[in-house]
């Protein structure tokens, strides 16, 4: 096999897709991308706090598998031999997985989770586990397990979350592709402020096999990458009924990797777009961010119809749901351990307190209707289109319960005036995609989210490949 580093001396930045190619080739080593990539992640950890494990000695191992199997002409998988991480909250078996606590901090499970089991059978090779906030419970990624995860792209502001480790690893060409997770954004939130593109699939697209309620599940496990085609990869190793998840049985999986090819256009296609979707303030740079992305899908083909119907209010139910549900899973380990545990977390769950059962199930009469009433745009239109965010990365030092600043001006509570836009489709389960649509003048990145039909997780591809091909925001790199 040729030396990577001779003829690839910027082997980070590769995107999977290509990876995949020059691996099946033998003109890159298995062996020396892994290499690079722990020696970068080494390197940048300090810096960014985007790791809580990381595990060389397995990695290397599993390397060296992968070259073996290249040189002795086995078949290949979609992922072989490309580095991944995993988000803390997804099994790995033998592998440490703490779920960003103290009270799991030395947890190993004994079995892979269905997506980790799958990306693995792909070939790829497991080098780490990323940052989140204690069992993901916010759009901040900091724990009293591991300290604060900061922006690819800033130091001074956040990473996001609650996948802000698996999109600061990304973005900052640690790792091509990562295993994250999205329960109200947790996904599209970190990509859209690290500059990545995030899927939050229709429900059961990718089987959660850790889901605890399985029937009312709204939480899920997704790829996270730079471009549209890694995604359609990750998505195609990942998809695919399993007997854990009753939202997956019978769900054969589509040709992603036909879809996220930039071929064609966008005619025929009608657009429903919103800038705030029931949100009262958008950032300027955000506003003409998506002012130029539909101008793009407009020469694209699509035509395009403003929603202009009120949104129902989607975080007051996501709330009821999510909260309960952490009062289930949690009052519990509080009682017993609370003082070791995150206190917004505790907090968090406090609030549930005052609801019941029957609060709890009037929710989910409301989360139909919300499905409901997207089903109803989607009988007239192919597309949703709004932005990720209100605003760019939040300040590092941002608090969830104090309030927000957009231009100047305070707004209100975090999880409602920041990303209004993302809950909805974990309720609704339609699948959502964000990419970056620019940058403000901070050099932030600004985030543009594609929501589709459900089960169509390969058309929302395919309108973000298009768009995607039709800028040039890939070609530019945090100052790291």
């Amino acid at each position: 096999m040729a030396s990577t580093s001779d003829i690839l001396p910027d082997l980070c930045r590769l995107p999977a897709s290509v990876l995949h190619q020059h691996i099946a080739a033998k003109k890159v080593s298995p062996v020396e991308l892994t290499k690079a990539v722990l020696a970068r992640a080494e390197e940048l950890q300090p810096v960014l706090n985007c790791f809580i494990t990381l595990v060389p000695d397995e990695a290397m191992r599993a390397a060296q598998e992968a070259e073996d199997a290249v040189m002795q002409g086995k078949p290949l998988g979609l992922l072989h031999g490309i580095p991944y991480s995993v988000k803390d909250l997804v099994n790995t078996a033998g592998v440490r997985t703490t779920f960003g606590s103290r009270l799991y901090e030395q947890n190993v499970p004994k079995e892979d989770a269905v997506a980790t089991d799958r990306t693995k059978r792909a070939g790829a090779v497991l080098f780490g586990k990323t940052t989140t906030p204690e069992f993901g419970h916010k759009a901040l990624t900091d724990a009293p397990l591991f300290g604060r995860t900061r922006n690819a792209w800033s130091a001074e502001r956040s990473s996001g979350g609650s996948s802000g480790g698996a999109a600061v690893a990304v973005a900052s060409g640690i790792g091509p592709i990562a295993i994250a997770t999205d329960g109200g954004g947790s996904t599209r939130i970190p990509a859209a402020a690290n500059g990545l593109a995030g899927i939050k699939p229709t429900l059961g697209t990718i089987p959660h096999s850790q889901a605890a309620d399985a029937f009312g599940n709204y939480t899920y496990v997704t790829p996270m990458t730079r471009t549209v085609m890694d995604t359609a990869l990750m998505l195609q190793a990942m998809a695919g009924p399993h007997p854990s998840d009753p939202w997956s049985i019978g769900v054969a999986p589509q040709d992603y990797l036909s879809a996220a090819r930039a071929e064609g256009d966008l005619k025929g296609k009608k657009i429903l777009y919103s800038l705030t979707f029931g949100n009262r303030a958008v950032a300027k740079s955000v506003q003409a961010a998506f002012e130029r992305a539909l101008g793009r899908l407009r020469e694209l083909g699509a035509e395009l119809v403003e929603l202009t119907e009120t949104v129902p209010d989607m975080e007051a139910v996501w709330k009821v749901i999510n909260h309960t549900t952490w009062r289930a899973r949690f009052d519990d380990m509080i009682r017993r351990d609370g003082e070791r545990m995150s206190p917004s977390l505790v907090r968090q769950v406090a609030m549930a307190m005052e609801w019941s059962g029957a609060d709890y199930q009037r929710a989910m009469f409301q989360r139909a209707e919300i499905f409901r009433l997207v089903q109803r745009w989607f009988e007239t239109v192919d597309f949703l289109v709004m932005p990720t965010l209100s605003r760019t990365a939040l300040p590092i030092d941002q608090d969830l319960f104090e309030p927000i600043n957009i231009d100047g001006v305070d707004v209100g509570e975090l999880r409602r005036n920041w990303f209004p836009y993302t809950m909805a489709f974990n309720i609704t389960g339609h699948p959502a995609l964000t990419l970056c649509c620019g940058y403000d003048n901070e050099g932030l990145p600004i985030g543009l989210q594609f929501v589709g039909r459900f089960r169509d997780d390969a058309s929302v591809l395919r309108a973000g490949a298009l768009y995607e091909a039709s800028e040039d925001w890939l070609t530019r790199w945090p100052d790291l």
